[in-house]
């Protein structure tokens, strides 16, 4: 059998293997040592005792939901087992947290001498977070029931508590047995852990474990801060120290040097700013500035401005005061020119102001001068001719339509002439282009505009008017009475619906000519005329023409729907129409 001293050693061994670590989900701990870290817990018992620890939430905000998970009426729920129950058993089997302050009792029975591992699964869980359950997990070391376990505590150095690098005081162990007697001895320490540990500044845990002759063990862990003492130290350097012009202007380059000093942790510094700067254009007075950060904390901003002027003032060609208002970049009003004089440090006299120069002419690449200006420093700048720029304040002219419409005339539909084009002409930016707009061949009055527009975006228009006339209809012939009479006939017999169709004197032949054949049923009216259908046929019911007879022939079999009425209507391409209406016997 093995001795307890090696029951404790191997329970050391598994206990680590089952702790991963991690910081990003909310955390579910035990209490049997005062941090929250990846060293294993331990409880000793004695056969037949019993010993309890609290289970509690520890909120990390690292898994995506701000605060403890635990919000609102969300549960999370455990099983709680013993990986042997015959040494100990631990109840209740089962947890739920309701609440981020919720705590639960965990009881353990002692059977017998031995070393077993108290876990939590997750079963349930509905906070859309997630739990680490790590700090939960911890051993149950049984001896004998004539051994009393061991008392660890860590003296020196308290959990969570920051101290300066190079002043961290020392952790000792200090142990109580009842058999084995006091004792003390240095607590072993961990490597410093955190972003900047290559500097010293970060985490250590300091940890006790000790096992007394009759097998029991007793560990404590304290996880501690080490922090660097003292924010960044910022200087600088201008040369020439001092401005060598007036007004606190410098008129020579101006070089400025940034130092920034961290001795405790250097790897932590963060700059902000903090560039030299060469200074050897005109500038207007301008800020530079250095900001540094550390782990030690942040140092004050420190702030420099420097203004240099070394040049002769400038006259700048502002440009017209509006925008062309034609098109293509030509103005089509008289144009007035902005120009005004710039000083990039010392500034002009005071009441210099933009100056304008006008023209009132046309044509393209005109220019104005603009004349002198002197800067407070005596500094002449000369004249200078403004930007190009082109004027347009005439019409096109001559509009002409080209094409065979003429105006005022009269077309039959299908008969229209081709949309025609047109033509005109611009003597100062030239002619854009010329556009028809308006042509139309459904059957009305249409008038044709003419629109020429030059480079300039000008405009000059020309009109005619023509009319699209409609076809003549002749028909319904015999034996189909017109003019609302009903013609009555027997229903399932074919009526022949003979019709002729002219666009003018010319008579059309074509099928193609008529657009569309319906018949809707309607009301029947017996105050109107009717007469009886004195020939039917029994013809094809397709559209044709009859050549010989010179006419249209559309035979319609009639519905076998006695008593029902209906209309026939027959239209052309162009719109016109002939109706007639039907009583079924």
């Amino acid at each position: 059998m093995p001795t307890p001293f090696r029951r404790a050693s191997v329970f050391a061994v598994v206990l680590a293997l089952v702790l991963p670590w991690t910081a990003l989900a909310d955390d579910i701990a035990n209490d049997l040592d005062v941090s929250i870290d990846a060293v294993a817990e331990s409880m000793p018992l004695n056969v037949d005792a019993t010993g309890t620890t609290q289970l509690r939430v520890v909120t990390r905000n690292g898994d995506g939901k701000n605060g403890c998970n635990l919000t609102g009426s969300t549960t999370v729920s455990f099983s709680v087992t013993s990986s042997d129950t015959s040494v100990a058993t631990v109840s209740p089997s089962s947890v739920t947290f309701t609440s981020c302050d919720d705590t639960k009792i965990l009881t353990v029975a002692a059977l017998a001498i031995g070393s077993t591992t108290v876990s939590l699964a997750q079963t349930s869980n509905t906070t859309g977070g997630t739990f680490n359950l790590a700090p939960a997990t911890f051993g149950v070391i049984v001896a004998g029931a004539s051994n009393s376990a061991p008392q660890i505590s860590i003296a020196g150095v308290t959990a969570g508590a920051d101290y300066n690098k190079g002043n961290v005081p020392a952790a000792t162990c200090n142990v109580t047995d009842v058999e084995d007697g006091p004792s003390s001895f240095a607590a072993a320490l961990s490597g410093i852990t955190g972003s900047y540990a290559v500097d010293g500044i970060g985490q250590q845990t300091a940890s006790c474990s000790f096992t007394d002759t009759g097998g029991l063990t007793a560990t404590d862990s304290v996880t501690y801060n080490i922090v660097d003492p003292s924010a960044p130290v910022i200087s600088y350097v201008l040369n020439p120290l001092t401005p060598d012009g007036a007004n606190d202007w410098y008129q020579s380059s101006v070089s400025l040097t940034w130092g920034v000093a961290e001795g405790e942790s250097p790897s932590s510094l963060a700059k902000v700013g903090c560039v030299d700067q060469n200074i050897a254009t005109d500038q207007i007075s301008t800020e530079y500035s250095c900001s540094a950060s550390s782990a030690g904390g942040s140092a004050d901003k420190v702030k420099v401005s420097v203004k240099r002027d070394a040049t002769a003032p400038v006259i700048s060609d502002d440009g017209p005061t509006l925008p062309a208002d034609g098109e293509n970049g030509w103005y089509v009003s008289a144009v007035t020119n902005q120009f005004s004089a710039t000083d990039a440090t010392s500034g002009l006299p005071s009441g210099t102001s933009p100056w304008t120069v006008s023209t009132t002419s046309e044509g393209s690449g005109l220019k104005v001068s603009s004349g002198s200006v002197t800067d407070l420093a005596g500094n002449t700048a000369t004249s200078i001719d403004s930007a190009a720029f082109n004027i347009d304040l005439t019409d096109p002219t001559a509009v002409a339509f080209i094409g065979t419409i003429a105006d005022g005339a009269g077309y039959y539909f299908g008969s229209v002439p081709a949309t025609p084009t047109c033509s005109a002409s611009d003597a100062i930016s030239g002619l854009a282009g010329c556009v028809v707009s308006g042509y139309g061949t459904a059957v009305g009055l249409h008038t044709l505009t003419a629109t020429a527009t030059d480079k300039a975006g000008r405009t000059a228009t020309a009109e005619l008017t023509y009319s699209v006339l409609a076809w003549a209809l002749n028909g319904f012939y015999q034996p189909v009475d017109m003019g609302g009479t009903w013609n009555t006939v027997k229903g399932g017999s074919t009526v022949p619906l003979k019709f002729e169709v002219f666009a003018g004197t010319t008579e059309l032949t074509g099928v193609d000519a008529v657009r569309t054949f319906n018949v809707n049923r309607v009301s029947c009216s017996n105050s109107v005329t009717e007469d009886a259908i004195e020939l039917t046929t029994t013809g094809a019911t397709l559209l044709r023409y009859d050549a010989v007879a010179g006419q249209f022939v559309q035979n319609w079999q009639t519905p076998k729907q006695p008593g029902n009425c209906y209309s026939v209507t027959m239209a052309t391409q162009d719109g016109t129409s002939l109706t007639a209406w039907f009583k079924l016997k």
